[in-house]
């Protein structure tokens, strides 16, 4: 079918249509005598005119400038699409301009307004045109109606205190590490509870990562890792032995499928499941270090947070999981205090504080603080894989006295590290965000990447002596965090942007979005699911709480 070319706005509708019509169906009949090899109707008539008569034909007259399309909305930088050669009879004549498109396609009234909004939002202009911050303002909006909903919490009571949540990465199970060696399984949507590994450990288990949509891992204070599948829960896939301590976090790099664990021993080791069997994994001692409480991997897997009961936070730049670091192996970094705010205009290689409990001490024997010096010549010129720096991260009201780094955390995007820190009288604890400063170092033994303190906020000193593992939401734009017998939602602003867009020049504080209170006990731990808008708690007692929206 021959497209139309665009109306002309002054031409009458009714007859402008009938001679649009009969143009295209006589153009159609002008191609296919073409086709065929036979003159056209419109080419014979002429010809036998000119025979008839011996006056000569009337010259043609030139074509009239394509006419606007009727919702054009493009800048003058896009031009429009040409209109299709008309023939000499086919002409559009002058008529009224159309019903409902507004002039040249501008907002009007009826569908003209519509299409042109739709062409803007393609063009990406306008207000509500970027999906993410459309979905960014739906999510906003549900997670400020968010109510408790329904709470888990089994007759038995045999499972204790709930340490750790973690929800598959479809969001379609919901899995709970509890004090009195057990795992539950839940079904996240209807509440409802799937199983009970009863025996799952010989102690309490103490974290959960899944591997894929299918297989996970738990630690435990036994010593010892567990893989299991979620088609076959009756038996582990296999047990994992070699820490000498309580294992306390999970971490996995999905690029390598490397399994990466961390305990009380001072231990960080590396797990090989590309050749797992029913007997384990081959593994290897990666890291050590004194007093170490969690580990954490960057998503991209360039960096590794390590942070300690003593206060220091170590951070293992350019991360290459496939070499054992022994001690003396690695540079390490000379030992600095965060800045914030002002104090980003210090010199970057001030060395902060150092306390007895230093990491530095990773050996009795050979301190790795006196390899930094000799190092320093090898740094120059060269970027070393795992290379090491030591933090002391700043936290407010705590700036004369130590603290410890219970919980760790990293912005699903790599931007920013979440901290849960208290003093070392658990007299205060506090709730800290601290932004990447990526960049070249300032001198060989300066820090690559230091973090700057951005926002902070304190918590209810409730449960002394427990550990609150708190979280990011998957966007990253909002905080959960245990406060007492419930949660909080914790935003940047109160508008709940994204971090790059309200960095302040100083520290400030996080802002309460909303406090939500369903526990009869100290909550431990909270979880973001990573499909659905929902929240799930645990608390000392064993009560699990999810939280939805509710209008």
């Amino acid at each position: 079918m021959f497209a139309l070319g665009p109306r002309s706005p002054r031409g009458d509708e009714a007859d402008g249509g009938d001679k649009l019509a009969d143009a295209a169906r006589l153009h159609e009949g002008d191609q296919a005598a073409g086709a065929v090899g036979m003159p056209s109707s419109s080419s014979s008539s002429s010809s036998s005119s000119s025979s008839s008569s011996s006056s000569p034909p009337p010259s043609p007259r030139p074509l009239p400038p394509p006419a606007s399309p009727p919702f054009s909305a493009s800048p003058p930088s896009l031009p429009s699409p040409p209109s299709p050669a008309w023939p000499p009879e086919a002409r559009p004549t002058p008529g009224p301009p159309r019903r409902g498109a507004g002039a040249a396609g501008r907002p009007g009234s009826g569908g003209g307004a519509l299409f042109w909004w739709l062409r803007e939002r393609r063009l990406g202009r306008g207000l509500y045109v970027d999906p993410a911050r459309d979905n960014f303002r739906a999510m906003t909006s549900l997670y400020s109606s968010i109510q408790p909903a329904d709470s888990v919490y089994l007759s038995t009571r045999t499972h204790g205190a709930v340490f750790n949540l973690e929800y598959s990465p479809d969001g379609s199970v919901l899995t709970v590490a509890c004090e009195q060696t057990e795992v539950l399984l839940f079904d996240p949507i209807s509440s409802k509870h799937i199983k009970t590994l009863s025996e799952a450990h010989e102690d309490c288990v103490n974290n959960i990562r899944f591997l894929d949509n299918r297989l996970f891992a738990t630690c435990s204070d036994d010593t010892t890792i567990a893989l299991w599948d979620l088609r076959k829960l009756n038996t582990k896939v296999c047990t994992l032995h070699g820490h000498t301590s309580w294992v306390k976090n999970i971490e996995y790099d999905t690029n390598t499928r490397l399994l990466v664990t961390s305990g009380f021993d001072g231990n960080v080791i590396i797990w090989d499941t590309n050749r797992c069997t029913e007997e384990g994994c081959p593994h290897k001692k990666f890291f050590h270090t004194r007093f170490l409480m969690r580990m954490r991997l960057t998503p991209d897997c360039s960096k590794m947070l390590i942070s300690t009961s003593s206060g220091y936070l170590l951070i293992l730049h350019d991360l290459d999981l496939t070499k054992s670091l022994e001690v003396g192996s690695y540079p390490i970094l000379r030992a600095r205090r965060t800045a914030s705010g002002s104090d980003m205009s210090s010199s970057p290689s001030s060395s902060g504080p150092r306390a007895s409990g230093s990491p530095c001490h990773l050996s009795d024997s050979n301190p790795l603080c006196e390899k930094h010096t000799t190092r320093t010549s090898q740094r120059e010129g060269a970027s070393p894989r795992n290379s090491l720096e030591v933090l002391t991260p700043e936290v407010p009201g705590e700036r004369d006295r130590g603290n410890c780094i219970t919980s760790l955390q990293l912005h699903p995007k790599g931007w920013a590290t979440l901290l849960r820190c208290s003093s070392n009288t658990d007299d205060q604890e506090w709730t800290c965000v601290y932004e990447f400063q990526e960049g070249g170092p300032v001198r060989p033994v300066s820090p690559r990447c230091s973090l700057r303190l951005t926002h902070y906020i304190e918590e209810a000193n409730v449960g002394r002596g427990y550990i609150k593992e708190l979280c990011f939401s998957p966007d990253g734009r909002m905080i959960s965090s245990p406060h007492g017998y419930g949660i909080r939602l914790l935003g940047f602003d109160v508008q709940c942007s994204e971090l790059v867009d309200c960095l302040p020049k100083e520290a400030g504080l996080l802002q309460e979005i909303r406090s939500l209170y369903s526990h009869n006990d100290v909550v431990l731990t909270t979880k973001f699911s990573p499909t659905h808008c929902q929240i799930a708690s645990g608390c000392l007692s064993g009560r699990v709480s999810l939280y939805q929206p509710k209008f």
